[in-house]
This record gives C-alpha cells, structure tokens and sequence, in this order.
C-alpha cells in the first residue's frame, strides 16, 4: 500500500479492497493462513498487471477489464511480452505446494457467517467512499494507485451497469426504423472507390497560441472545394479507437459512459450497423490497414463484425516498427491494383508515423532539410511529423492519378483526437486541475481536429451534410452521400438528427438524441446484448 498508493482516500479504499478479499476467501476455505496467501498473490498480479497496461496503453488495470475480457486481451499480452507464458506457468507451478502446505498445517478456522459479514462491511465501506469522493475517469491515466483505482472502478463500473448496461438508450422509442435487412441498395451510375484515412493524432496546431510554424502550414487541412473543416472527436490526447468507433458504426463512445474506453472490445459482435457494412450492401470490397496488433483492443474482432472483410495487422502488412505514412499508402495502391477491376472498394488507413511520443526525432533519415522553428522540442518534432505526413499524402494523391487514370476516387481523412501535449498548450494559463474539468466537461477546444474530403477523377455528389463543424459519428454519413450512395434507413434517421442538431450527435441536447436513436437500433435488431 505504501508502495504503490498515495493519499488517504486512496489508501482507505486500498485498506476495503484487501479486507473484502480477505473475507471472501475466508468464507469459502475459512482458512487464515490459505485466505492470506491467496489474497497476497491476487493483489501482486494485479498491481504487475496493472504496471503492464501502463506501460503499453498509459493508463491503469480496471475492473471493467475483468467484465469484457476476451481472448484478445490474452493474444495481445502474450505476443508482444513472450516470456509472460512461462512466467505465468512457473508462479503456478511454485503456488500449488504452498497452497496445499498452508491447508494442511494452518489451525485456525473463521466462522463463514463472520466472513461475509465483515465482507459486506467492506463492500459498503467502498461504496460509500467511492459516493462521497468519485474517481474521476482521467485518473486511471496518472498511473499509481493500482489496487485502489482497480476496487472504486469496480463500484462505478457495477453501478453503471445496474443503472443503463453497457451503452446508454431510452428505456423505449415510440418511433421505429424501417428493417435494413433486405434493402436494396441501387446507386445511379458506377460509384467511386473509397478510401478513409485515419490521420493520427493530427490538428491544426494553430489552435493554440504562439506556436512558430512551417511556411504554408495549413494547407493539409482544406477539401477540394477549399473550406477547412473542423472534426470534433470524443477522445483527447490517446484513444484512437473512440475516434474509430465514431467513423466506422456512425455511433458515440461517449454513450458508454465509463465503458467507452472498452468500446470496440465491447461493440465487437454486438453492434452490427456501420459504414463498412451499408458500403458491403452497396457491392463494395472493404479493406481494413492496421498498424497494430489485430488483438489490441479487438481490433480485428471488432471491424470484421461491422463489415470489414480484410482486415490487415502489422503481420500481415510485415511491418518492422512504426512505419511512415507513405508505408501504408503503399499497401493500399497494391491493394487498388490487385482488386480494382472486381468492385468498388473501401479502404480504411491507419496511419501511426505521428503517434506519441514526440520526444525523440522519428526517422532522422526522412526529411533531412527540416529545421526546428524554436518551439518546445516536442512541438517542434511534432509539426515535423506533419509536415512528412503531408507530403506523402500529396505523393499518394499523384500516385492515384497517375496509375488508376480510369478509376474514381473519393478520400476522406481525419484527426482522430489531438496530442497529448495540446491540452497544455490551447490555454496556457490553466494549471492541471483546470485542464482536467476542461476535458471532464467536453471543451470543444480539447476535441476538435480536421476532416477533409479529397477526390482524384470523381466530383463528390453531395456534400449537404459535410458541415464546418461535424461531430464524429456523422462522417460515414457524409461519406455516403459524397460517394453518391443511397442511405439506409438507420442513416437516413441520423441524417434528421444531423439537421435537428446542426452537426452534434452526443453533443446535442445532453446525449438525449444518441439515446433515443440507440434504442431505435436496438429495437431494429442492430444492437444487441447491450
């Protein structure tokens, strides 16, 4: 506890956390020395587990880990840390005699009616320590803590889950939407092939005050008909796959509240409306081009159930590190020369070059004439990486036109959430704390990026619905309607909500839009076990 807890809030629930484990053991073995020794061992995994996840994903072990584990979570830790398999094994192995000695020789015996007592006395003591100081959900970031963040987040995620499920939705819709199974999709003409870019960690930096530039920074950020527009996204600083989420279902993270961070390991299998799916209904082929593991945070399970028929991790890509963007767009024009001829296709690019961290000099080799422009070292660096990812665009651009002169093409990129490091530079002035309630209460100024539209031999057919500003959920919306695409009858419903709301989704009026159009989906068999 002293170790690894810091304050008193903190070590209180620490305190709970031990006692009810204690207590429940003791109420099934009633054994002292065995429950103590159990007890001892799941606390030691649990904070190594825990220093684990920080490690990879920056943020702490939570109980919601233990409510939506799978075989991935299992797949990812065991392929990027191998020796995990065996370290696993041998404590087991070491665990078992001192187990059965401890049985055999402890002479001690708690009466089981005293143990859950005194197992409930904690459950309530935690209860009423998390009502009266709640952990906000940002401190699972800070690392520390990690018993007592793994117990409160347990209250709050059971509490949740009692109060709405996983996902928040009207208790009942009296409105309905027309079946999508078995509706035809006809466009008029042949329909252009798609491709998403996913532009990591990208905004436009002049958001924040002060910041030296590049010559023609910002030219990255206009569509083809020359407007910037401004993307506001769900997650600030790290979780790529909210942003996902977003432009693949057309749906918000934020409507799991405290589960949203396990969205697309909860939405695998269960969410089965989205972009890549109404594209399928349409002919299209769709592809998927992940920089990651396919297991980290279900990747692979989760778009191949909303429609992706290809899905390609950094196996299968055989990629060595983090590879530049131009790396991916690479594997895309293989895959455009290979399939174009068969149907339109969509492809999803996860680009990865400007992930975090920007304290080092990513690929010196590239770009050898950039010079700093005597900002922070990691700004600096940062708006390197832009510059790079920029530039390889604009060569992927030529490439398209260049090779596939007979081909339509209709391109949208997006940032899918800012740096890190932004949210101390947009309002210098506020210290830690006044960031946090900035972020806690959804500051635009926190969540906003670009989209861009782009097309190469294509006109875009309609771009009604491509606002200055757009919440997330709405871009395969605007996506469809750019390609020339008819909606289905679930997008054609969000497209009422688009107008109603003037570009917000979960933004618009308290989330009571994105609740009642879940329910919509649910009632239309969309969404299910949620």
């Amino acid at each position: 506890m002293v170790s690894t807890e810091t304050g008193i809030t903190t070590m209180a629930a620490f305190l709970l956390a031990w006692g009810l484990l204690n207590f429940c053991w003791l109420a099934v073995i009633r054994r002292p020395a065995v429950a103590a020794m159990l007890s001892l061992v799941i606390v030691a995994v649990l904070v190594l587990l825990s220093q684990l996840k920080y490690q990879v994903l920056m943020m702490t072990a939570s109980f919601i880990d233990l409510m939506v584990i799978d075989t991935d979570t299992f797949a990812f830790l065991f392929t990027i840390f191998p020796a995990l398999r065996w370290i696993v094994a041998l404590c087991a192995i070491a665990l078992v005699p001192l187990v059965v000695l401890a049985w055999r020789y402890d002479p001690l015996r708690v009466r089981r009616s005293i143990a859950v007592a005194l197992a409930l006395v904690c459950v309530g003591g935690l209860t009423a320590l998390e009502a009266h100081f709640p952990m906000a959900p940002f401190e699972a970031w800070y690392g520390g803590n990690h018993l007592s963040a793994f117990a409160r987040s347990g209250v709050d995620a059971l509490s949740e889950m009692m109060t709405h499920g996983f996902m928040e939705s009207d208790p009942s819709a009296a409105d309905r939407l027309k079946t999508v199974e078995g509706w035809a999709c006809r466009p008029e003409g042949k329909p252009p092939h798609i491709i998403m870019v996913h532009d990591e960690s990208s905004f436009d930096i002049r958001m924040a005050p002060g910041i030296k530039l590049p010559a023609g920074y910002g030219s990255h950020f206009f569509s083809f008909d020359g407007k910037e527009r401004r993307f506001l996204v769900e997650g600030a600083g790290g979780p790529s796959w909210y942003t996902e989420y977003n432009v693949l279902e057309g749906l918000s993270a934020r409507s799991f509240g405290r589960f949203a961070y396990f969205v697309t390991r909860i939405a695998a299998g269960r969410v089965k409306r989205g972009l890549p799916d109404a594209l399928r209904r349409c002919g299209y082929h769709t592809f998927s081009l992940y920089p990651a593991l396919g297991a980290f945070m279900s990747a692979r399970s989760y778009q191949t159930t909303t429609g992706v028929q290809h899905f390609f991790d950094q196996h299968d890509l055989g990629t060595r590190a983090v590879e530049p963007d131009n790396f991916f767009y690479d594997a895309a024009t293989r895959i455009i020369e290979r399939e174009h001829q068969r149907s339109p296709m969509f492809i999803f690019v996860y680009l990865a070059a400007n992930h975090f961290p920007w304290n080092f000099r990513y690929r010196p080799d590239l770009m050898p004439q950039w010079k700093d422009l005597g900002n922070l070292a990691l700004v600096d660096e940062y708006l390197r990486r832009q510059a790079m990812s920029a530039n390889d665009y604009a060569d992927f651009l030529a490439r398209l036109k260049r090779q596939f002169p007979e081909e339509a093409f209709l391109l949208v990129r997006f940032g899918d959430h800012q740096p890190d490091f932004a949210s101390l530079l947009i309002d210098p002035a506020l210290d830690e704390s006044g960031v946090a309630r900035r972020l806690m209460s959804y500051d635009p100024r926190y969540f906003t990026t670009y989209y861009a539209i782009d097309a190469v031999n294509f006109t875009p057919a309609d771009i009604s619905s491509a606002l200055d500003t757009l919440e997330g959920p709405y871009l395969p919306l605007v996506v469809q309607e750019a390609a020339g695409l008819p909606l289905d009858p679930s997008f054609a419903e969000q497209k009422k909500i688009l107008g109603r709301c003037n570009g917000l989704f979960y933004g618009c009026a308290g989330g009571a839009e994105a609740r009642h159009f879940n329910r919509m989906l649910i009632d239309a068999g969309l969404i299910k076990n949620l």
